[in-house]
């Protein structure tokens, strides 16, 4: 079951004029350093420590045994800080550095949270996006996470979360029939005809930047939240770590442990919700 279409009002083009903003900054180089990403050491990175060492390595093994099981690559990150980010970007950033998912079925989600920030993101792979969709995973956040992340129940909220994924991707049709119960945010906003005006020439220069871009070696890519990302073209991936427009602690999406992603990618399908 595919989640319902959202309208598109004013605050939905409005959105996505500023995402086309953002990539006017980023073909100047007017942006912040990139994000250091922590290492891939294993289902469960608790950068943040948010998790007891008991609560940690039950949600590994479930993770873990869940892979083995169906190959889909589920991944729990903590994270210190979103570096000025904001939680859609970061988490298609590390999705990607981190590789999660199979090459060739994408099947990798990665469960972000931000206990600084306050956020949390369940970013999904190309290949699940027709079983965790946009609005299933936004009630799994709203009803299985932030409750429990309110009390400061990180451990729980997490393992809720990591629940509720596992038994949707399993088939079970609870969070389905949730989500399918919860109508779909509507954006009643109007938008002037001088915004309208803007917005296209924002598009037209974007249109230019985006072809000198690519002439430059550089790729882009438009999430489906409205988020632009430029991935490097595979002639500067091969340079040094050090000059990586992905940045990070390494120059791989994984460590030493032996544990990493499988190739997969994320188009920006998901949730992200607050508490």
């Amino acid at each position: 079951m595919n989640a319902r279409a959202e309208p598109v009002g004013g605050k939905t083009v409005i959105r996505t004029a500023l995402a086309a903003l953002t990539l006017v900054l980023l073909a100047f180089g007017a942006r912040a350093a990139e994000p250091n990403f922590p290492p891939l050491t294993g289902h469960v990175v608790d950068e943040a420590t948010t998790l007891p060492a008991e609560a940690r390595q039950r949600i590994e093994k479930k993770l873990a045994d869940y892979e083995t099981k169906t190959s889909d690559q589920i991944v729990v990150a903590t994270v210190r800080s979103l570096q000025d980010y904001p939680i859609e970007d970061f988490a298609n950033r590390l999705f990607r550095f981190w590789k999660l998912g199979q090459a060739k079925t994408n099947n990798g989600v990665l469960l972000l949270v931000a206990p600084i920030e306050r956020k949390v993101r369940i970013e999904v792979g190309y290949g699940l996006e027709g079983s965790l969709t946009d609005a299933i995973s936004r009630v799994i956040i709203s009803a299985a996470m932030a409750p429990k992340f309110k009390n400061s129940d990180f451990a729980g909220g997490i393992e809720s979360g990591v629940d509720a994924v596992i038994a949707t991707l399993s088939g079970d049709d609870e969070w389905r029939g949730r989500a399918a119960l919860r109508p779909a945010p509507t954006n009643t906003t109007d938008i002037d005809p001088l915004t309208l005006i803007l917005i296209v020439l924002v598009f037209v220069i974007v249109f230019h930047l985006i072809t000198r871009a690519r002439g430059a070696g550089t790729q882009t890519h438009y999430t489906r939240n409205g988020n632009w990302v430029v991935i490097p073209s595979s002639s500067s991936s091969s340079s040094s770590s050090s000059s990586s427009s992905w940045g990070g602690s390494s120059s791989s999406g994984s460590s030493d442990s032996g544990f990493s992603g499988g190739g997969g990618s994320s188009g920006g399908g998901g949730a992200s919700g607050d508490w």
